[in-house]
């Protein structure tokens, strides 16, 4: 299995290389350290939410609905997008 600190490395880097202004899937992430194995990349989908909460919670990214951050980390549905956070309007 996949540890977290090498989701967090891998979400940090995929979101850096897309740029400020872009978005990142969580599957990308899952993808990414799947392996060669052409389903292995959905068991990591909850793994790489829980990081993504975390990496939200200490600024670090931001979970975007819609094209907006997040109200709470904690507690959001559907589908959702991971980018650089914003500074607030």
């Amino acid at each position: 299995m996949v540890e977290d600190t090498e989701i967090e490395m891998a979400m940090l880097d995929l979101v850096a290389q897309r740029g400020a202004d872009k978005t990142i899937c969580p599957s990308e992430v899952a993808r990414h350290l799947g392996g060669a194995h052409p389903d292995a990349w959905r068991l990591l989908m909850h793994p790489v939410r829980r990081v993504a909460v975390r990496l939200t919670k200490q600024g670090r990214i931001a979970i975007l609905r819609k094209g907006e951050p997040v109200a709470d980390p904690d507690d959001f549905k559907g589908v959702y997008r991971l980018g650089h956070p914003r500074a607030p309007k």
